[in-house]
């Protein structure tokens, strides 16, 4: 069962000037969107975002460092507006629109508050004493 996690993604978008957000697996199937964009649109991004975040990690060296250290994050700019791209845990990643002039350290930390909370809404907890109180 997969959760319906369009609140989390919906609360992406609340920062003003943000447009859209996307949950993408590592091989670029959507997982869930806000209600701001249609199906079509962001199953296209999903596969977008993956690629991007591929290349991402395959330009690390590039910062000059011997050991350049995990992938974070990816911002793309452009004439009018950004796209944010960073992990939300084990094989996902959170992707976000915004316009231009969107204040880029809150839609950043708003981005990390929702990866925590995306977290918690797809971890199943553990049953204890399963099959208890059933007679074998």
């Amino acid at each position: 069962m997969n959760p319906d996690l369009t609140w989390v993604l919906n609360d992406v978008i609340q920062v003003p000037g943000a447009r859209h957000a996307i949950l993408v697996s590592a091989d670029g199937l959507l997982l869930a969107s806000s209600s701001s964009i249609g199906r079509d649109d962001a199953e296209t991004v999903a596969a977008a975002m993956s690629s991007m975040q591929s290349l991402s990690r395959a330009v690390a060296p590039f910062i000059g460092d011997q050991a350049p250290g995990r992938w974070r994050q990816t911002l793309l700019e452009y004439e009018h507006g950004w796209i944010f791209l960073i992990a939300a845990g084990s094989g996902a990643y959170l992707a976000a629109a915004a316009a231009a002039d969107v204040d880029m350290e809150a839609m950043s930390f708003r981005m990390q508050q929702q990866v925590t909370a995306l977290g918690k809404a797809m971890t199943t907890p553990p049953r204890h004493n399963a099959g208890a109180g059933i007679d074998a």
